[in-house]
């Protein structure tokens, strides 16, 4: 093993310069690999041109570093001694899989030109699972519902004075049609809910745009009368609130109440996750408990944690991971199993059971949220975990 770790640490380098987190010095030292060796350049430059950002695979399993490097090198045919040999080696394999490290932990980081990863999303195996896509359900005030992937494009129902549209990019917009008399104290309720497996953005009457994770349904009037606006969320989902000082808006979820005046947050309320967490990007959100006394104010990089504990702030928030769903991304950073595979069961629709003695392991790791479930499992089992899938059932097993 030892012989093939110099080269482990030069494709942390790589991974990272790719990622554009290299820092100076490491930097410099990415330089002088390049310039040592003319075989260095000439696979440095076939893996940048092999990669595709949006598309590609990672995950880091905590303690694997030995199994994976071994894993790569039965893969490629990595075995010669010398540093020019293995780097030769190694290029004809860098466009199909190529094992590279970050932050001292295994990663698994695969390079697909762009006709071999179609090739391969359409060949999947016929136990696959797809992942989700933007779909939900339109409930209006008297109860019909609509099925949005399946509706067209432009006017789909009226409420009051209000027009309901679909857009060319399949946003829900709220219009007010001004022709049209409103009926003076009746509130009118719509509701989106998006499946496991969905995901939908709608534009409120005020303006303010929310994007909805999967399981998630979203609650508000078809007109906001009064003196505030108020929403009601399960599940998560991404606000981008519209800025109206004289009426500040509130989300409420089943444990805890969120006001702001104009200001990006993210709520993840599932409950079936240990506690909500409201992530803040801009302005600055009051958040409430709704079962005690608990008040805080949280400002742009902060996180409320509202637990059993109470609601605490995290000032040094992962923006990143509170948002990678909504950019298209699955991104673990030390988390735990059971957490990603519930992140995995709301997006690709499925049931999950564990059978036998799973060890408790923690991953680092990005993965795009548009790949068939198979490919994560790929990966996954770097860490000795075995994966069936039933149905819509995964079975994981140690």
């Amino acid at each position: 093993m030892n012989n093939y770790q110099p080269y482990f640490n030069t494709g942390e380098l790589i991974a990272k310069h790719l990622r554009g987190e290299l820092t100076a010095t490491e930097n410099e030292q990415l330089e002088q690999w390049l310039q040592s060796d003319p075989h260095n350049r000439e696979l440095f430059n076939k893996l940048s041109d092999s990669v595709l950002i949006n598309s590609e695979l990672e995950i880091y399993a905590a303690s694997e570093k030995e199994k994976a490097w071994e894993n790569i090198v039965a893969k490629t045919g990595y075995k010669a001694t010398s540093k020019k040999r293995n780097l030769k080696q190694l290029i004809p394999y860098a466009a199909a899989v190529v094992l590279l490290a970050a932050v001292g932990i295994t990663a698994g980081k695969y390079f697909l030109k762009k006709e071999e990863r179609k090739t391969r999303a359409m060949a999947m195996q016929p136990a696959d699972l797809l992942p989700g896509s933007n779909k939900a359900i339109l409930k209006l005030a008297d109860g019909s519902e609509i099925a949005l992937d399946d509706t067209r494009k432009g006017k789909i129902a009226r409420q009051q004075n209000v027009l309901i549209a679909k857009t060319q990019n399949g946003q829900i917009v709220y219009q007010t049609d001004d022709s049209q008399e409103l009926i003076k104290n009746i509130t009118q309720y719509n509701a989106i809910i998006t499946p496991r497996g969905g995901q939908y953005e709608v534009v409120l009457p005020d303006g303010t745009k929310v994007w909805l994770n999967s399981a998630s349904s979203l609650k508000y009037p078809t007109t906001f009368t009064g003196a505030d606006r108020r929403v009601e969320l399960s599940g998560e989902a991404y606000f981008e609130v519209a800025k109206n000082a004289a009426k500040p808006f509130f989300v409420k979820t089943g444990t805890q109440t969120v006001e702001v005046l104009g200001t990006h947050f993210n709520i993840n309320s599932y409950t079936d996750e240990k506690a909500v967490k409201t992530t803040l990007l801009e302005g600055s959100v009051r958040v409430s408990s709704n079962t005690s006394k608990s008040v805080v104010k949280i400002i742009p990089g902060e996180q409320a944690v509202n637990g059993a504990s109470g609601i605490n702030i995290i000032h040094d928030a992962d923006i990143d991971e509170a948002m990678a769903w909504k950019n298209g991304k699955f991104l673990f950073r030390n988390t735990d199993l059971q957490t990603i595979m519930r992140q995995l069961s709301r997006w690709y629709d499925v049931d999950v059971e564990y059978q036998g003695t799973v060890a408790e392991r923690h991953y680092r790791g990005r993965i795009s949220r548009n790949v068939p479930v198979s490919q994560v499992f790929e990966i996954l089992k770097t860490s000795g975990l075995n994966f069936t899938i039933n149905g819509r059932k995964i079975i994981v097993k140690s």
